[in-house]
């Protein structure tokens, strides 16, 4: 459920139209709704409320500031993966003690910082960075807080490219040396276990790859109970999908109603990492029609968005609905290719996409944007990075600059000898 509607023909975003927003910032932007946000945010939190827990949003999702100060002033931590998150959530407010810090390249920099902020715990990803971090601490004289993330070997059943819980998986450690990895942890001085995590995929639409791997990773817990672990954490990882096109997955009710029967009398508490699920169907891109251009083989609406705002398209094949933010009566349908002004053939955001005719000048709305948009949007061909803006209560804020060319060049010199 989103608030991005049609009222006498025309596309809203809350109670603001979208085409009063586009001649004020200009196209391609970002739009965010908040009440979206925070709707989206309390069901997650709320399915839980049950089972002790900390939601620690999946900053990759999208980590601009004002929806991170959202999510904080919400109750939430913070999922990060690298230096550049974890100065983001404390520079907007989220408590270091709902921070954790995943990914299978932690730098020594990275983890002394995060170490200095005595973040919640670091989810290790191998036996390497696992003394790594065991050095740095000792170096700083602390001990460092960890769970080791487990690769389960189960199908999550999306897209390869953002399935991270299967054997050929650069994620993660192998539920077979999960043991050793957890005996070699506890001789560490610097180094205190406390919990497990896994993470198996993103845009999952059924509960059952959730289930099965929560059970191998519960099976595991009591082996380490057993050998004299004191696991306080359970980190099931996020990955809960959203609704792109005809997909129908699973609420954040049917999730809790799913799990917490398995964590309710473990004495743990349990660590979410949503990110998607939050903002993806909270935030549009929006753009405008430059051209249209009748080829031998296809029909092609040229806008002025491209793969460097929004690459999903390109990158994954993934599918957003195309919108006119303006409804043309009996208006008619064409098949049609979307795409971009940059110099790619992979420049598209549809392919073969049946939608009402659009004319130069026409506003359309990708959907379902919020979700690894901006976050993954590039300078490339020279392109300033677009603006976003968040709506509430029918009042627009810009949450970031359109960037302009002097900031595409900034940080870049001359050396002398090229005079």
């Amino acid at each position: 459920m989103h608030d991005f509607e049609y009222r006498h023909g025309e596309l809203y975003c809350e109670n603001l139209p979208i085409s009063q927003i586009a001649k004020e910032i200009g196209t391609p932007c970002y739009l965010y709704s908040y009440a979206t946000l925070v709707r989206h945010y309390r069901a997650f939190d709320g399915a839980f409320q049950n089972v002790p827990h900390i939601v620690a949003y999946a900053m990759k999702a999208n980590s601009n500031l004002a929806i991170l100060r959202l999510m904080a002033r919400e109750g939430s931590g913070a999922d990060i993966v690298s230096g550049g998150e974890l100065y983001r959530a404390l520079k907007a407010g989220i408590p270091p003690a709902k921070i954790v810090f995943a990914g299978v390249g932690k730098s020594r920099e990275e983890i002394r910082d995060a170490l200095a902020t005595d973040i919640l715990m670091f989810n290790v990803e191998s036996s390497a960075e696992l003394r790594a971090i065991d050095e740095v601490a000792a170096e700083m004289g602390r001990r460092a807080r960890v769970a080791l993330r487990i690769n389960p070997d189960i199908d999550p059943k999306t897209h390869p490219y953002i399935a991270t819980g299967l054997k050929k998986s650069k994620f993660g450690i192998s539920a077979g040396r999960a043991l050793d990895e957890y005996k070699l942890a506890a001789s560490l001085k610097h180094i205190e276990v406390v919990g497990v995590h896994k993470h198996i995929g993103s845009q999952l639409v059924d509960v059952t790859p959730f289930v099965d791997a929560l059970k191998k990773i519960l099976a595991l817990v009591e082996t380490l109970k057993g050998h004299g672990a004191n696991i306080r954490y359970i980190n099931i990882g996020g990955g809960l999908g959203i609704t792109y096109s005809d997909e129908a997955p699973p609420l954040p009710q049917q999730l809790a109603e799913a799990i917490a029967p398995l964590v309710r009398d473990l004495k743990c508490m349990l660590i979410m990492e949503p990110g998607r699920v939050i903002v993806g169907n909270a935030g549009i891109l929006v753009t405008r029609v430059l051209y249209t251009k009748e080829g031998e083989a296809k029909r092609f609406v040229i806008v002025d968005a491209a793969m460097n705002d929004l690459i999903r398209p390109s990158l994954y094949g993934a599918y957003h609905e195309i919108r006119p933010v303006h409804e043309v009566p009996n208006a008619k349908t064409l098949t049609v290719d979307v795409v971009g002004p940059v110099c790619e053939s992979g420049d598209f955001l549809a392919k073969d996409r049946a939608i009402p005719e659009a004319r130069p000048g026409d506003l359309l709305a990708v959907m379902s944007a919020g979700a690894y948009g901006f976050t993954m949007a590039s300078n490339y061909n020279s392109r300033p990075r677009v603006p976003e803006v968040l709506v509430k209560n029918g009042q627009m804020h810009v949450i970031r600059a359109r960037e302009t060319f002097e900031d595409l060049v900034r940080g870049e010199m001359i050396p002398e000898f090229l005079g």
